[in-house]
């Protein structure tokens, strides 16, 4: 696919492009697939990869903790679905682990275009024939198919599963509650009073809270009142 066909780069606030793919779970329509919930897409380079394997293990053990959040998992490879059925066989033996999200046959790196998930400037990370793999990208999408969350990292590097987590956490309970989560934040640990919300406000919502600086208002949250409870 020539350069100039490449989609716009997607930012923080866009709505998730729609599309429709095979997966390891049969054919779906994205947003059909998203639904009422949050979504988790993934995206990897290539099938039978050391770091993928590793990643999609760690994601299969914590499933769990998503569906309690009311968030899907979906992957992404750029490889056919027969080839995704005979990795994951790896993946389970691996990692002890039972992989049951789906993962979409990308070969065509039809939906990796849609997502800008190509790294053009890492020159290592091409098959061999030179098409530039799939990077590996996280995006969080609400159920407004809002895109909340993008993240990218490089082919060397293996993702932190509990950082996807705790953004699904800070997130939700954001929305919940029009707070905001300060640095290395986790779920009962204190949080932000949201600038939007004025002292007022903040006396009847949060009676405990302090004022630290006029634009830094801190207040307790108990983990009880956040998404992962």
């Amino acid at each position: 696919m020539a350069n100039e066909e490449r989609q716009q780069p997607l930012r923080l606030g866009s709505t998730a492009p729609n599309f429709k793919a095979e997966t390891t779970k049969g054919p779906i329509d994205f947003h059909e697939f998203i639904g009422d919930k949050w979504v988790v897409l993934f995206s990897h380079p290539e099938d039978y990869t050391p770091v993928c394997t590793t990643e999609l293990g760690a994601f299969a053990k914590l499933e769990p903790e998503f569906t309690k959040r009311g968030v899907k998992l979906i992957g992404l490879s750029a490889n056919t679905i027969d080839s995704h059925d005979g990795w994951i066989k790896d993946i389970n033996e691996i990692s002890g682990s039972n992989l049951n999200f789906p993962i979409i046959g990308d070969k065509e790196r039809k939906v990796a275009y849609a997502y800008d998930m190509l790294d053009y400037q890492d020159t290592t990370n091409v098959d061999s024939k030179g098409v530039a793999f799939t990077i590996r990208s996280v995006f969080i999408i609400d159920p407004k198919k809002t895109i909340r969350l993008i993240l990218s990292y490089p082919a060397s590097t293996g993702r932190n599963t509990a950082e996807v987590l705790r953004v699904v956490d800070s997130l939700q309970t954001g929305d919940k509650h029009r707070i905001t989560t300060p640095i290395n934040w986790v779920p009962g640990d204190d949080v932000i009073v949201h600038p939007s919300v004025n002292n007022e406000q903040a006396k009847e919502l949060f009676p405990d809270f302090k004022i630290v600086k006029p634009y830094l208002r801190f207040t307790p949250l108990p983990k009880e009142k956040t998404t992962a409870a």
